[in-house]
């Protein structure tokens, strides 16, 4: 499993000329850490009597970004594996007829499974980013920069996932699915880039 690989290991394995792992579970490692640190300043402004009247706010939101982070830790494993039935695919056989049908048949459900998972991290990822400027915003002050950080790898993580979703749009002979998956990919683009501009625009004023 890549996601219990030591850093050093996890590094080694993305720098290796194995198409995997690749962009895609690269963008929900940056999910991942992108929680882990909003995660981090609730957690430093919990217990603190400067931000009692958040208190509650932020052990919601600790809670939260655990589990998120927990499901964006599992879709490192999840994009790799959805790339390989994508491989796998490409191998069958393909002498008769029935085979090409087959052949095409499985590669257009692996297809569109590999443009779902990235899809569902952006998804996740985008769910988080209002959150991040609201612990940016109330959070322990000294760990604002912080959440800027866990800003700007949230926003890299959905532009990411967003690049591996029209990838493999691309190869999907499906228009209805193609068109649905476009419209919610423009739209988490679209905002991922607006929120992130919010707060870092926000935090020039007060650093």
């Amino acid at each position: 499993m890549l996601a219990d690989l030591a850093i050093k290991e996890f590094l080694a394995e993305t720098a290796g000329n194995a198409p995997v792992p690749g962009g895609g579970s690269i963008s929900a490692l940056n999910g991942a850490i992108a929680t882990a640190l909003t995660e981090m300043v609730a957690n430093l402004t919990i217990g603190k009597k400067k931000y009692a009247e958040v208190e509650g706010q932020m052990k919601t939101i600790a809670v939260e970004a655990a589990m998120i982070r927990e499901r964006l830790t599992g879709y490192i494993d999840e994009d790799s594996e959805a790339y390989d039935r994508v491989f796998a695919a490409f191998k069958l056989p393909k002498e008769t007829e029935a085979e090409v049908a087959e052949r095409n048949r499985v590669i257009q459900d692996a297809t569109k499974e590999a443009a779902l998972v990235p899809m569902k991290v952006a998804e996740e990822v985008g769910s988080v980013m209002e959150t991040i400027i609201y612990v940016a915003h109330k959070g322990n002050r000294n760990a604002v920069t912080d959440a800027c950080v866990a800003m700007m790898t949230a926003r890299t993580c959905v532009l990411g996932a967003i690049l591996n979703v029209r990838i493999n749009l691309s190869s999907i002979q499906d228009e209805a699915f193609v068109k649905r998956m476009t419209q919610k990919a423009d739209h988490l683009e679209a905002e991922a880039i607006r929120i992130e501009k919010k707060l870092m625009d926000w935090v020039k004023t007060v650093l």
